[in-house]
């Protein structure tokens, strides 16, 4: 299979669902308008609340939601082949995850920027609030603990990764004063001097890499990692949005977008070749990567890049409170996803062109991987083509890729592969997979940064009930107590953990809250007086979605968390946890489901009774009139 054809027929099929579907949802289903005053609008307080121009709050968003998903996911998935992976990434991405982050960031922004347990709370019930502020506090943990683990690994070891990182800080915080204070206003002067920072700091990464000084000041292990990740996230929630969150992940977006547009232009010039067949001997179960069978396991494990939970977070955390125009709601809720699908079809390329021998080499543990060679059913799969992986090894300057888990390393060496043989580059492939690691991990730590923040509303949210200070976003000892709360709990679970353990929950926690945040969304949109049938646009992914997790969740506790391979071994006592973990998500995702059903049926019965609407705008701000706004009826506060 030529490459080329999975890249023109992603494109063709993201753009049209963009344009037809993810259009129509705006305009007919939501009916945002332009002139309605956003929340950043009318509680600013340039703090959490900021109006922010749409390019940069598209980097911040993008950047975001962006994380480990799209990248990690469809690298383990093409242990099932390149086809289950690919249809899942279109089907989900435009049926599922566009929908989903669409309708979840309007009903925020018509909530004042407040939290999903907040819009669950009014248009739900108190018992669905509640329920959901708990589920979305274990989901985000488990997700930034998932998050982390990938970071630490892409970081491990790597001074070039790390010191890059490490730069990013300053040039963030340098970009966010210049157009907000020095040069107010002057955005494309801070783009600028932020990506050429950043690029400066990524060629310079090469120097560091081989400097003495460079491993002593930039080299960390796991343990050290483990630790100061945290407490970057801590400093990154505390500060004002506009200061080092936003600025970091506008200037990170540059770097992502244009690697995989370079990854794109690569695979335009070169048409390689996929080596791993559409379907592999594993979609029954039994794989050395992913035990399970292809369903349900290859829609948790791609997650972000088809259908996120996550992305309600953000879409009702910090995306919502910097929203200047409702126009801005299409592109930023559903565009970015889109292009988050486009991502992970990347990702899947760039792990199927390596030779299916290298690819399960690198991504299964070597004792495993000795047993798929003794397989009468794999075997023929592992000698289709002659391994490479001793000269992939020479080139990319590494002692040794074989069991490197995790997927980061595959894809890196894919995409060295891939930037490497444009032109005659080869000789630079130890360059191509260096920066590919770091890109992994910038990748994913803009995901962090500001899930971590999120984590921090729906913190002090819940503990608004103990001192109604902790409610108010500005009250210093709230924002700091909750935060640090926060960075213990998901960093506790990085410290302990290991990708074999956190990854399989996080996969299941993700699903979960996205098929929590539909059911949301169809209540939102039945309570607001939608027609019926446009109520089906959440349902059915939502049927699907909570159809497939609660499968999935449950094969994790009885064929993994409480099996041989973790009880009775010193990792008994992760298995026990990931195990009632899992169970008491699934738990708050069937309550709340059911809790949802009991609205919608009660709404279908009676469907005069008085609608929710929206928050009343009052005083309006200068500009707009009594009639821009809409109508406030019974229920609200």
């Amino acid at each position: 299979m030529n490459a080329l054809v999975l890249v023109v027929t992603a494109a063709c099929v993201l753009v049209i669902g963009y344009r037809f579907y993810a259009v129509f949802i705006a305009a007919r289903v939501l009916a945002v308008n332009p002139m309605r005053p956003t929340p950043a609008i009318r509680l600013r307080d340039s703090h959490d609340y900021h109006p922010t121009n749409r390019y940069v709050l598209f980097g911040h968003h993008f950047a975001a939601i962006a994380g480990p998903g799209p990248l990690i996911g469809p690298v383990l998935a093409a242990q099932f082949g390149y086809l289950p992976g690919f249809l899942w990434i279109l089907i989900g991405c435009v049926l599922g995850g566009a929908v989903h982050d669409l309708i979840i960031l309007f009903a925020s922004v018509r909530h004042e920027g407040r939290s999903l347990s907040a819009i669950a709370r009014d248009y739900v019930s108190p018992l669905t609030g509640f329920c959901t502020a708990i589920a979305v506090i274990f989901i985000i943990i488990t997700a930034l603990a998932g998050l982390g683990i990938v970071v630490v690994n892409a970081l491990a070891d790597s001074p070039w990764a790390t010191f890059t990182i490490a730069a990013s800080i300053p040039i963030a915080l340098l970009v966010g004063l210049w157009y907000n204070v020095i040069r107010k206003g002057k955005i494309g002067e801070g783009s600028l001097i932020g990506v050429a920072l950043l690029v400066a700091a990524v060629l310079y990464g090469a120097h560091v890499q081989q400097a003495e000084w460079g491993h002593r000041f930039f080299e960390y292990g796991k343990p050290t990692l483990s630790l100061m990740l945290p407490f970057y996230g801590f400093v990154a929630s505390v500060l004002p949005v506009w200061l080092l969150l936003c600025p970091r992940d506008y200037i990170s977006s540059f770097m992502k977008i244009g690697v995989v547009a370079m990854l794109a232009l690569g695979i335009l010039i070169l048409h390689p070749t996929l080596h791993m067949p559409a379907i592999t001997p594993f979609i029954h179960g039994g794989g050395p990567i992913i035990p399970g069978p292809v369903w349900p396991y290859v829609c948790i494990t791609i997650a972000c890049g088809a259908v996120s939970g996550f992305h309600a977070l953000i879409a009702s955390g910090t995306t919502p409170k910097m929203i200047t125009s409702e126009r801005d709601i299409l592109p930023i809720g559903a565009g970015a996803m889109l292009f988050e699908g486009f991502v992970a079809v990347m990702a899947l390329i760039a792990a199927t062109v390596l030779i299916p021998h290298d690819y399960f080499q690198i991504n299964a543990k070597p004792e495993t991987f000795a047993k798929l060679l003794t397989n009468p059913d794999v075997a023929p799969l592992l000698m289709s083509a002659k391994s490479q992986l001793a000269e992939l090894t020479r080139m990319v300057g590494e002692q040794n890729l074989a069991g490197r888990t995790g997927g980061a390393v595959s894809l890196a060496v894919g995409m060295a592969y891939i930037f490497s043989s444009i032109g005659g580059l080869t000789h630079l492939m130890g360059y191509w997979y260096h920066f590919a690691i770091m890109f992994e991990a910038l990748f994913i730590l803009t995901t962090i940064d500001t899930g971590t923040r999120v984590a921090r509303y729906a913190i002090q949210e819940a503990m608004g009930g103990l001192h109604p200070n902790f409610r108010k976003t500005t009250w210093a000892p709230g924002v700091w107590i909750s935060s640090g709360l926060v960075c213990f709990a998901w960093g506790w679970l990085v410290y302990r953990g290991s990708i074999d353990t956190i990854w399989p929950m996080f996969g299941v926690a993700n699903q979960l809250l996205a098929a929590l945040a539909l059911a949301i969304g169809v209540t939102f949109l039945l309570r607001r007086g939608a027609p019926r049938k446009y109520a089906l646009i959440p349902f059915l992914p939502m049927l699907f979605m909570i159809t497939t997790t609660l499968t999935a969740g449950a094969m994790n506790i009885t064929g993994s968390y409480l099996t041989p391979k973790f009880l009775g071994t010193p990792k008994a006592f992760d298995g026990m946890l990931m195990a009632a973990l899992t169970a008491t998500m699934m738990g708050l995702v069937v309550i709340i489901a059911l809790d949802c059903a009991r609205v919608w049926v009660d709404l279908l019965r009676h469907p005069t009774q008085p609608l929710i609407l929206d928050v009343k705008l009052d005083p309006a701000p200068v500009g707009f009139t009594a009639e821009d706004d809409q109508p406030t009826l019974a229920g609200r506060r």
